[in-house]
C-alpha cells in the first residue's frame, strides 16, 4: 500500500484528494493537515510514502514544509499539488526535493497516476508548467544537440516521452514496451548524458530543443 498524507489548508480539498486516493486498492490515506507546521510533525510520526503538498499555506508553506520533511525524513517522496503555477513555485519546490509538481486542476486519473509514480521513485512535472525549468535553472543549451548523436533511436524516443512529463508506465504504454525496458533506458540516458535525475534529463531535453515551448 502506498501510504499518502495529504496537506492543504482548505478542508473540502483535502476530503476530496483523501476520497479519490482512498478509493484505490493500493492507496491509503494515513493523516491530513492544514499547514505546513501540522505536516512537518505528522510526516514525522506517520512515516508516509508521499505526501500531497499545498504551496500557500499559513504558518509555514509548502516548500518550507518539504525542505524540512526530506531533511528528516530523506526517503519520503513529496508531490507539490497547487493552482500556484507560477515559476518560481515550479523551481523552487524542485530545489527544495519535492519529487513531482502538479496543478489541482489536472484531471483524476492523471492525480492517482502522479502519486504511483512519485512512490516509485520517478519525478513528475505536469506538462503546463515543465517547459519552465529551462529558463528558471539556466541550463546552458550550448552542448545538448550534439550530446544527443550518442543516442539510439529509443533512447531518443523514451528522453523525448520524459521531456513531456510521462511516467515509466505512461512511457510502455506509448512506445510499446515493457516498464522494466523502459528503466533500462532511462538509467542509460542519464549516464550518457551526465545528469543527475529526472529533472534534468526534462531541462536537457528541452534545452536541446525536443520539445516545443509554449
Amino acid at each position: 500500500m502506498i501510504r499518502v498524507l495529504v496537506v492543504d489548508d482548505q478542508e473540502l480539498i483535502r476530503e476530496g484528494l483523501a476520497l479519490i486516493l482512498s478509493a484505490q486498492p493500493d492507496m491509503e490515506i494515513v493523516g491530513e493537515a492544514a499547514d505546513g507546521v501540522d505536516a512537518v510533525s505528522r510526516a514525522r510520526s506517520l512515516e508516509p510514502d508521499v505526501v500531497l503538498m499545498d504551496v500557500r499555506m499559513p504558518n509555514i508553506d509548502g516548500i518550507t514544509a518539504t525542505r524540512r520533511i526530506l531533511r528528516d525524513q530523506p526517503n519520503c517522496r513529496i508531490l507539490v499539488l497547487t493552482t500556484f503555477g507560477a515559476d518560481d513555485a515550479v523551481i523552487n519546490a524542485l530545489r527544495a526535493g519535492a519529487s513531482g509538481f502538479l496543478l489541482k486542476d489536472a484531471p483524476r486519473r492523471s492525480l492517482v497516476a502522479a502519486v504511483r509514480a512519485v512512490a516509485e521513485g520517478e519525478v513528475l512535472l505536469d506538462a503546463d508548467v515543465v517547459g519552465r525549468l529551462v529558463e528558471g535553472l539556466q541550463v546552458p543549451p550550448a552542448t545538448s544537440s550534439s550530446a544527443l548523436e550518442v543516442l539510439t533511436p529509443r533512447e531518443l524516443d523514451v528522453l523525448g516521452a520524459v521531456a513531456r512529463g510521462l511516467s515509466n508506465a505512461e512511457i510502455a504504454s506509448e512506445l510499446g514496451i515493457g516498464s522494466a525496458t523502459v528503466k533500462t533506458h532511462v538509467a542509460r540516458l542519464l549516464e550518457k548524458l551526465h545528469v543527475r535525475d529526472r529533472v534534468q534529463l526534462v531541462v536537457f531535453a528541452y534545452s536541446a530543443g525536443m520539445v516545443p515551448r509554449g
